[in-house]
């Protein structure tokens, strides 16, 4: 009789999660998944999934589409379509929209690890006394703890949102992106915290959907880590459509009046001028943590960074506890993309129990910001290249233009910028190359419509 319950057991039921266990459950594992959502701030909760069903990607790419389909009414009028009547977007009726599609995923995913003969367990998880020891509480028995032992354990948890503690009043009303995609009302005039993509994404839909959005960013620096050029584009592109860019601003305190509404206290950080303006809805994406606390890591010795909390694995996904793997967001070092998370998943599992040896590469990944106007990217920054290569040694193309559809409709920026003054150049397209080797490609980089596909296009020619 096998000392273990089971040969794996994986903690997190999100994109990275699923993807290891039916993998390992397929090439004939016995396998146990336990997922459990812990309620936002606000109290939201969700299904099974992770963070993209739920409350990440798939939302926001269909808000970004229902945002999309709004900025094109002026391109349907333009072109001869008679829209008669006032136009006016109904919240409620997206939001349902998009929770009935989620929760049809959530279904998909529950039936798929049943045929896939994973046991699926809605309870939450953490390690025993040793690394094969796993304690769970089930969901509605939190108080009845059960114990069961296996050979392998995968820690795919993934993040949540930060809100920051030293704000006063930011953890009592802010929202999170935990919490806008079933917002039970219209968001209203919006304060969007951050110059994350999450921030801009949410901002950019939000914009178009007809709301009053100021976007408060701490620096003058909007998508760090990305290409500075075109996190500037996508910046400047967002401010043309109406969102108002607040850079080098603090956010101080956020008060609740009587009729609902949020009093933020801002600062501007360059001069030390504060003022207060007020919002119907304050939303907070500054970044995210690894959600590994409560999972027991320090009895069983799993080392984690010191500065990120992020768990620390080697090229196979193994933790320094040799039984112990981690794939996803919680990773140090690693991207934190729902592709990525499902091929290393994959690909750990095929490594434990199929005799593969391929590992996950994490370089070259191409990625997208779902913008109004989008941005994909590929490879290294100009930023990077000149670093990486020296700036002699590089080459750029560079293009900034206008799709035939927006030049024919003639496109025009918001009316605070002025009377039918034209949006301009929509696309940005930028190629570096390597001029000592033949000009190889290290990075592409594409601001402008249907940028993820175009990128991934790219990515698919020439990998």
């Amino acid at each position: 009789m096998s000392e273990f319950d089971a040969d794996l057991v994986v903690i997190g039921g999100g994109s990275g999660g699923m993807s290891c266990a039916k993998k390992a459950a397929e090439l004939g594992a016995n396998v146990i998944l336990f997922d459990y959502v812990k309620p936002s701030t606000q109290g939201t909760t969700w299904g099974l999934g992770g963070t993209c069903v739920n409350v990440g990607c798939v939302p926001k790419k269909l808000m970004h589409y229902t945002g999309l389909l709004g900025h094109s009414i002026h391109d349907a009028e333009t072109m001869g379509w008679k829209l008669n009547g006032k136009l006016e977007h109904d919240w409620d009726a997206l939001v349902e929209s998009v929770t009935n599609h989620v929760r049809m995923l959530n279904f998909r995913y529950r039936t798929g690890l049943k045929s896939k003969n994973v046991t699926y367990i809605n309870g939450l998880a953490e390690f025993g006394a040793d690394s094969n020891t796993v304690v769970y509480r089930e969901k509605g028995k939190e108080n009845e703890p059960k114990t069961i032992r296996a050979r392998y354990v995968v820690l795919a948890v993934g993040g949540r949102p930060v809100i920051p503690s030293d704000i006063p009043g930011a953890i009592e009303h802010a929202i999170t992106s935990d919490d806008l995609f079933t917002l039970d009302r219209p968001p209203g005039k919006t304060l969007c915290v951050g110059g994350s993509y999450i921030a801009l994404e949410c901002a950019g839909f939000l914009t178009e959907l007809g709301y009053d959005v100021t976007v408060a960013i701490r620096t003058k620096t909007i998508l760090r880590g990305f290409d500075v050029q075109c996190a500037r584009k996508v910046g400047d592109l967002l401010e043309s459509l109406g969102a108002r860019m607040k850079y080098d601003t603090l956010v101080n305190e956020i008060s609740k009046t009587s009729d609902g509404k949020y009093i933020v206290s801002l600062e501007d950080a360059e001069n030390g001028s504060e003022y207060t303006q007020k919002f119907d809805t304050v939303f907070f994406a500054t970044g995210r943590y690894p959600d590994v606390k409560g999972l027991n890591l320090s009895t069983i010795g799993v080392q984690l960074d010191p500065v990120s909390r992020k768990v620390i694995v080697n090229e196979e996904e193994q933790t320094n506890v040799p039984n112990v793997f981690a794939v996803g967001d919680i990773c140090e070092g690693k991207l934190e993309l729902t592709p990525v998370a499902v091929k290393a998943g994959e690909l750990l599992a095929k490594r434990l129990f199929g005799g593969s040896a391929q590992r996950m590469r994490y370089d070259l990944v191409p990625t997208t910001v779902f913008t109004p106007f989008e941005y994909g990217s590929i490879g290294v920054t100009e930023e990077q290249a000149v670093k990486l290569y020296g700036e002699e040694n590089i080459e750029v193309y560079l293009s900034e233009f206008t799709t035939l559809e927006h030049s024919a409709v003639h496109r025009h920026k918001h009316p605070r910028h002025g009377e039918e003054e034209d949006l301009g150049h929509t696309c940005l397209s930028k190629l570096i190359t390597l001029k000592n080797e033949n000009e190889r490609v290290v990075g592409f980089h594409f601001v402008g419509p249907n940028a993820g596909e175009i990128t991934q296009v790219r990515f698919l020619r020439d990998p």
